[in-house]
């Protein structure tokens, strides 16, 4: 070995420095440029001996992933939709119930249950589960979520993504909706078909999944969704479609309203004679889910029929009586402390009514046939002709039937349950009943009953404790009666006689009666004057059949009823029982309904004779002739009519002179004879019945009174007299039993306010004189 050094080159390790062209193998066998244990011809990188290198992508393939890109993106797609659901999840909460879902209509029925009208903008009433019929619900269940009850999932996502795709491809749009996404629909969100809804949708159904139970899900989707006909909800269905509660549904007809919930305006036959075929399709339909479902037996479903529904009814609103009935219960919910205006205006109220259809249309048929149908276009007076009726039964006071006018939507006022018309004669019972009551005596001491003699002398003027009144009222044109006895002077309704009556009994006695019978104490112009007699207050035609009824029920008094039963989404509301006590004793009540019997046998009142049964009643006419009143009752129906003059423009009270083709309207023409009409068609069910009256001693009318000769008619003074005095004018007499009655007042004449003949004198005398206009008479 030489010791001399060795020059060596460096080694390119890239290979660079190896020539061209002279690859040679070298003693080792390895060609130049390569690794140690790399094969010949191949390239790599060390450690992975044998394995070619993937070419770099060019061109179009550039533009496609790999499938490790594509797992790594559906991953992370996959991750975003979790977190984003979990996000929306825990952000959407379940909202406040739409307005338009809750909204009701508050319903109105008469005692039989049938509907008198709805006072809400949307057709709902709300009723429990438990009301529907099974049959029913398993109809909806068939239609429309036949997995509602065994399914827990809120949600159908292959429904969802096949509604999607259908609409997306134009195939219709389609919910794909469980029952639960429909309720949620309905109940919280829209209409609308956008897919945030959809999306919101879904998540409020899964957490109302979690809060409640199915029936409750159940029972809002039934009482939320639409059925056509402007029904929201199963019982509104029932009603549009069928006119009955959801109660009484057959299997037949749930069937067809469950059809009815896919496409309301496709499946309504009676819209759209066309449909049938489809509708009977669809109806099948449910009908075969519910066998299959064993819901229904092979056996009912061969005997079911296609039950064809009724014809769609215009809405109820407030025509005709409707609106005068929903005012009048409105007012008596609120004065007896039941609802409140503010309250009720929530809506969703189911109000039982005491009114009776059959009377309630047997009123109003009478007033057409006896007031409407005589009145002509052609006669000014005419177009101020208004009524105003009211029916109780006297053992009950329920309220049977209420005529308020001819029509709401044209005439609102009620002449119902209006105060602002005298009542007219038909007050003087009262004052025959607070005599008996107080054991009242003339001013002479003899004890005052139907036989009791008074001066029935024209313009005679009342005499008080002190002396004159200066009130002296004229009788109706004026007549002069001379000495006559009560019972007389109630047939002939004499204004001289009951003026001085009240004035023996005493006013405030007399005021005080009428309130126990029923008239209400605020009662506008219940003054306690001698002229309380004739009629000067204000009260309404229902105030006037309360205590009519009063009398009927031999003194017993318990105000009147017209509601039966409230209820709210099925849970019925406390009313409060009605109590009755002896208002006046039966001895009064007896006794001057045997007085006025003979009012219709052979006073003022004949025409109430028509009715074909014992019955009793009082005429009556208000000042100058701007009411004609008839009041009175059988033993199980008492009932009143009042006629009246009110101009349409203005709303003034105008005299009734010249309408219905009459000189004049007195209370023995136009309302004894829609009384007698009503009263027999409202009965004419029922058997007869006589009065059982216990009338006070010595009132009866063979009676022997023994009379001093030296007494003035009775008149003398009495110690209970009340020197207070109204003005008044005329009453009624034998003209008013003819329908026609007599002329209108002309000078020399009763005109009103004041008596003929003396329009100074009549006014001046007593404190509260010239403040209260009276009435003309009774006729």
């Amino acid at each position: 070995m030489s010791d001399e050094p060795q020059s060596w080159a460096p080694r390119d390790s890239s290979g660079a420095g190896a020539s061209s062209g002279n690859d040679r193998p070298t003693a080792s066998g390895e060609q130049p440029g390569k690794q140690p244990g790399q094969k010949p011809g191949r390239s790599g990188k060390p450690g992975k001996p044998g394995k070619k290198a993937r070419p770099r992508r060019t061109g179009w393939r550039r533009a496609i992933p790999t499938w490790r890109m594509a797992l790594g993106t559906l991953l992370g797609l996959v991750v975003l939709l979790g977190a984003g659901i979990f996000a929306a999840y825990r952000l959407v909460d379940i909202p406040a119930a739409n307005a338009s879902a809750t909204a009701q209509s508050n319903v109105y029925l008469y005692s039989d249950g049938s509907v008198i009208a709805r006072d809400g903008d949307v057709n709902r009433e709300k009723v429990k589960l438990s009301q529907v019929p099974p049959t029913v619900r398993h109809a909806v269940l068939a239609a429309e979520d036949r997995d509602f009850y065994t399914d827990d999932r809120a949600v159908d996502v292959k429904a969802m993504l096949r509604a999607g795709w259908n609409t997306v491809t134009g195939k219709g749009k389609q919910g794909g909706s469980t029952i639960t996404q429909q309720y949620v629909k309905n109940y919280y969100l829209g209409q609308e078909r956008t897919v945030l809804r959809k999306a919101k949708e879904a998540i409020i159904a899964v957490k109302l999944n979690r809060q409640q139970t199915k029936d409750q899900i159940f029972e809002g989707y039934l009482n939320t969704s639409y059925f056509g006909r402007n029904a929201y909800g199963i019982q509104a269905a029932a009603q549009a479609y069928y006119g009955k509660n959801v109660e009484e549904l057959t299997t037949a007809e749930g069937a067809y309203l469950a059809s009815l919930l896919n496409a309301p305006s496709a499946y309504d036959v009676i819209a759209r004679p066309g449909n049938r075929p489809a509708a009977q399709r669809r109806w099948n339909y449910v009908l075969g889910g519910m066998v299959k479902e064993r819901w229904l037996t092979a056996a009912e479903r061969a005997t079911t029929r296609f039950p064809t529904p009724g014809e769609a009814k215009p809405s109820n609103g407030l025509s005709g009586q409707r609106g005068y009935i929903v005012q009048a219960v409105e007012d008596y919910l609120n004065r007896r402390g039941i609802l409140d205006a503010k309250t009720l205006a929530t809506g969703g109220y189911r109000i039982t009514t005491t009114l009776d259809k059959a009377k309630q249309d047997a009123f109003v048929e009478a007033v057409d046939d006896n007031v409407m149908a005589k009145t002509s276009a052609d006669r000014a007076a005419d177009r101020n002709v208004r009524v105003g009726g009211a029916s109780i039964v006297p053992k009950t006071g329920k309220v049977v039937a209420l005529y308020g006018g001819i029509d709401y939507t044209k005439q609102y006022v009620s002449n119902a349950t209006r105060r602002d018309y005298q009542v007219g004669s038909v007050f003087k019972p009262f004052v025959l009943a607070s005599a008996v009551v107080n054991d009242s005596t003339t001013q002479d001491g003899r004890r005052i009953t139907p036989n009791t003699v008074y001066d029935g002398t024209n313009k005679r003027t009342v005499v008080g404790v002190q002396g004159s009144t200066d009130y002296a009222p004229a009788n109706e044109d004026d007549v002069d009666y001379g000495d006559i006895t009560v019972r007389v002077a109630t047939d002939k309704s004499v204004n001289s006689v009951y003026a001085q009556m009240a004035q023996d009994v005493g006013p405030a006695k007399v005021r005080d009666t009428a309130i126990a019978l029923g008239i209400p104490a605020d009662t506008p112009d219940l003054t306690a004057a001698p002229s309380i007699a004739l009629g000067t207050a204000n009260a309404s035609v229902l105030d006037m059949a309360e205590a009519y009824a009063t009398l009927a029920d031999h003194g017993r008094h318990g105000g009147h009823v017209l509601v039966e039963k409230v209820t709210k989404d099925g849970a019925e509301i406390d009313l409060p029982e009605r109590t009755t006590d002896q208002a006046v004793s039966r001895e009064a009540a007896d006794t001057t309904t045997a007085v006025l019997r003979s009012v219709v046998e052979g006073g003022t009142g004949t025409a109430a004779q028509a009715v074909g049964r014992p019955a009793v009643g009082k005429t009556g006419t208000a000042e100058e002739d701007r009411a004609a009143w008839f009041a009175g009752y059988t033993p199980d129906l008492a009932s009143v009519v009042a006629v009246m003059g009110q101009n349409p423009d203005t709303g003034a009270q105008t005299p009734l002179y010249g309408a219905l083709g009459l000189s004049r309207v007195n209370g023995g023409g136009a309302p004894a004879e829609t009384w007698a009409a009503y009263t027999e068609a409202a009965l004419r069910s029922s058997p007869a019945q006589e009065f059982d009256l216990r009338p006070a001693p010595g009132s009866d009318e063979g009676d022997e009174l023994l009379i001093d000769e030296n007494a003035d008619g009775g008149t003398a003074p009495s110690s209970s007299a009340d020197p207070d005095a109204s003005p008044d004018s005329t009453s009624d007499t034998t003209p008013d039993s003819t329908p026609g009655g007599s002329a209108p007042p002309t000078s020399g004449t009763s005109t009103g306010g004041n008596t003929s003949g003396n329009t100074s004198g009549d006014t001046t005398g007593g404190a509260d004189a010239g403040a209260v206009s009276v009435p003309d008479g009774n006729g």
